[in-house]
């Protein structure tokens, strides 16, 4: 199995550069000197960090998650609780790319795309799994993006919004990944390779159950599978995987997991932080989650 070496985080683009578009025009990007433009003079800015931002059109990066949210992101993930999670999500893809004889080509560095992937810390633990690949993770937090940026050795990342065209060329990736995220099935179809896939990990009702109406979650939508199933037109049910464990949450970690998503718009901080308080020094929480694999139809 081939093995891809670790690039420094200044340099971490030039990994995908050639498997990059202009969210413009659509054009193939050339990298440059803290810069990645098209050849219609579009250009978009390589921060010191090593993301590119790539963010165009009426939405901006304050659109994205708040520095709260980032932190709190950051601090629960690191502390593994989900760890099965990415774990499982790394056997859905193979160790290397396979040519139609069924030997492995050994010229080819994999790409695998996190979309809306946060701080990196799925698209890190998934590339330590497997070495031949190669990472880009987008996310509309700026915030976000710089910690991606340093998430792995093989990892790339830039800002770009979910539901705007990715900043991808078509049929340039092998494997996307959709964690708990926002899902723009004709994007995701465009950019995936006729035989490349496409995993979505989505919560099942009962994840998280002891702390949605203890601490005023928001809810999870019933037939959610069949729901993901008519959002993607134009891909096939590969595979469909539950998987359920407990964790047990100190209060500061129930609070990190509460204010990491899209529940922290909503809360009334006052009455929140009342009922973190009144937690035990302990709370057993369940994660339940479905993974689904679709490849192209």
């Amino acid at each position: 199995m081939p093995i891809l070496a670790d690039v420094p985080q200044h340099d971490r683009l030039s990994l995908v550069a050639p498997d990059l578009a202009c969210t413009i025009c659509t054009a193939t990007l050339e990298l440059g000197d803290r810069v990645l433009r098209c050849p219609a003079g579009h250009s978009f800015d390589i921060a010191r960090q090593g993301y590119a931002s790539l963010v165009v059109g009426g939405r901006t990066p304050k659109t994205g998650d708040t520095q709260e949210m980032v932190a709190a992101r950051a601090a629960f993930l690191e502390a593994e609780h989900y760890e099965p999670i990415a774990d499982h999500v790394a056997t859905t893809l193979p160790l290397a790319r396979f040519l139609p004889d069924g030997s492995v080509d050994d010229d080819s560095a994999p790409l695998v795309v996190d979309i809306a992937g946060g701080t990196g810390y799925y698209l890190g633990r998934i590339l330590d799994a497997r070495p031949a690949w190669r990472g880009f993770g987008f996310d509309l937090s700026p915030l976000a993006a710089r910690r991606a940026a340093r998430a792995h050795g093989r990892a790339a990342a830039a800002t770009a919004d979910a539901w705007a065209p990715f900043p991808l060329r078509t049929a340039s990736v092998d494997h996307l990944l959709s964690i708990f995220g926002p899902r723009n099935g004709p994007e995701m179809h465009r950019v995936l390779r006729p035989d490349g896939l496409l995993t979505v990990v989505t919560p099942q009702p009962g994840h998280l159950a002891e702390l949605r109406d203890r601490l005023g979650m928001i809810g999870i939508a019933e037939r959610k599978d069949a729901r993901l199933d008519a959002q993607l037109d134009g891909f096939a049910l590969r595979s469909r995987d539950t998987l359920e464990y407990a964790v047990e949450l100190m209060p500061e970690e129930v609070r990190d997991e509460v204010r990491m998503g899209p529940s922290a718009h909503h809360l009334d901080d006052d009455v929140f932080e009342q009922a973190i308080a009144d937690l035990p020094g302990y709370t057993t929480v369940t994660v339940a989650v479905t993974l689904s694999v679709f490849g192209p139809a």
